[in-house]
């Protein structure tokens, strides 16, 4: 049995195998749906969630995260509308965070159905930064911050500095005005309360939302089954210590109910939170103790890490990821004090043991 199949085992699918089909919806609870579309990229699809509603005196839905905007995901939610709704309207959309997945379709939603956006105030200010300007994701800069990391080759660096529109084109728009989320602020949805809970390490300022009295945890990308968050550094915040907040922001969920329900954005609904969070650790612990062992042969850059902390083949599109959650891990000792860094000729940072 691989790895990965023994973890999943000690988790709990109370769905087994059960998936919504597209522009359909399965009930998880009273007045919680779950939808499922599927994404253009190696990660393939996204969770999104319906909760049943009563806001400024109308009956409706909330939605939390939209998906990218693209014609299936539009399709997909034409049907969601004609089928999943009980002829009612979509009175609120939440996005957990800024990344193209979770709020690339926010724009229409709320358009459509003059409904507000609710997200933390930073991620919101991101996401209509990275869909403003026109290097956002890509770009000189983010081709310099590559190769000063290690990424060498010509070819993929002159990919980097001519995408430039890689954010707008999955979300072309954000709405011009938002709902503000704070952490520990509590959100009346349905006649209950859901506590929004930050996360940081993954976006600038992630809210998961939590209902104690449903037993149910929206985690966002914050606690996923299966796969483990992406946790990176990118050259808008060149110094973050990306990985020590994210491994702090999981066990602020520590205090909840062993039994809570989660619901990730991607994979399944599953009970066993804290066995999850302890997974991974694990698997960050044995991830930096390999860079470690690596770093005693010889100084390395976050491009030798690659094959080291991923051990598949990886395209561009994936690399990009791979290679901030390597500077991660490299950051994350260096800032701990057991790791030091240099530019070698080339200007590319090297880390050796202290």
């Amino acid at each position: 049995m691989s790895i990965a199949a023994e973890l999943e085992r000690a988790l709990h699918y109370p769905l087994a195998d059960a998936l919504p089909p597209p522009g359909g919806a399965i009930a998880l609870a009273p007045g919680v749906k779950w939808l499922r579309m599927q994404l253009p990229f190696a990660l393939d699809h996204i969770n999104l969630w319906l909760l049943r509603d009563r806001l400024d005196g109308r009956e409706g839905w909330t939605v939390v995260d939209t998906c990218i905007d693209h014609p299936q995901s539009r399709a997909d939610w034409e049907q969601v509308f004609a089928n999943e709704l009980d002829g009612l309207p979509i009175l609120r959309v939440i996005a957990t965070h800024m990344h193209p997945d979770h709020v690339g379709l926010a724009h229409w939603l709320c358009e459509r159905w003059q409904a507000p956006l609710w997200m933390s105030g930073t991620d919101y200010m991101a996401a209509r930064y990275a869909c403003e300007v026109v290097n956002s994701f890509g770009g000189e800069r983010l081709a310099d911050f590559f190769h000063s990391h290690g990424m060498t080759g010509v070819g993929d660096l002159e990919k980097i500095r001519h995408r430039k529109s890689y954010y707008r084109g999955l979300v072309p728009a954000v709405p011009p005005s938002y709902a503000r989320l704070m952490d520990g602020c509590s959100v009346t949805i349905g006649g209950q309360a859901w506590r929004c809970i930050a996360g940081y390490g993954h976006a600038p300022e992630h809210m998961a939302l939590y209902c104690e009295a449903a037993g149910i945890l929206i985690s966002g990308d914050m606690v996923l089954p299966r796969i483990s968050t992406n946790v990176s550094v990118y050259e808008m915040e060149p110094e973050a210590d990306a990985l020590t907040l994210f491994l702090g922001s999981i066990d602020r969920f520590a205090p909840l109910p062993g039994d809570v329900l989660v619901l990730p954005s991607h994979g399944k609904p599953f009970v066993g939170l804290h066995t999850r969070i302890r997974q991974l650790h694990e698997h960050h612990r044995d991830r930096l103790n390999e860079v470690m062992d690596a770093a005693r042969e010889r100084p390395v850059c976050a491009y030798d890490m690659l094959p080291v902390l991923f051990k598949r083949p990886l395209d561009l599109h994936q690399t990009t990821f791979a290679l901030g959650e390597a500077v991660a891990h490299l950051h994350r000792l260096w800032h701990a004090g057991q790791l030091r860094r240099a530019r070698d000729g080339e200007g590319v940072w090297r880390f050796a043991p202290v």
